[in-house]
């Protein structure tokens, strides 16, 4: 497989895991809109259409992380010159340094919760030069989800999205 791009760094997203679970604010909006309600009195098609509207305002400037990494482009505002890389090395340095900021939890055992960092750079950089995106998504030592991701720009699996610097 061959792929030419480049690279952006998301993250790190800190936050409470009923935030992250809440899937619906973590999906871009539908691109047809629901139909307006038959009559005012349609009160489950007002609330499809509010709800609709919500996620259409949020979703492009949230960082909250979407469901699929390759959705990150969509949300232009968290993309960043400093953040992008066409070096694959560079780019999972600063996901190392990330993560080492913010460790994952440890079991009271002392046994791992999570695969160790060299498995998961080993992973990466054999995916990275190919077109994949890495997520790294694990809880922390407070309990708050930590989402740190890399992104391929142009994306594999959303070719429609462009580059959010461009």
């Amino acid at each position: 497989m061959s792929w030419t791009g480049h690279f952006h760094g998301y993250g790190p997203w800190i936050g409470p895991p009923d935030a992250y679970h809440r899937e619906g604010d973590r999906r871009p909006p539908h691109p047809d809109p629901p139909a307006p309600p038959a009559s005012d009195d349609d009160k489950t098609a007002m609330r499809v259409v509010r709800r609709y509207r919500e996620v259409t305002a949020e979703f492009l400037v949230s960082d909250l992380p979407p469901m699929m990494s390759g959705h990150w482009l969509m949300k232009r505002t968290r993309a960043s010159a400093e953040r992008t890389w066409t070096d694959p090395v560079a780019a999972l340095d600063w996901l190392t340094k990330h993560f080492l900021d913010h460790p994952p939890m440890e079991r009271e055992d002392g046994r791992p919760v999570y695969a160790g960092l060299d498995a998961k750079r080993g992973y990466a950089l054999a995916v990275l030069p190919v077109g994949v995106d890495v997520s790294w998504v694990y809880y922390n030592r407070s309990g708050n989800l930590v989402s740190l991701n890399m992104v391929c720009c142009p994306n594999l699996h959303h070719p429609e999205l462009i580059c959010p610097l461009t």
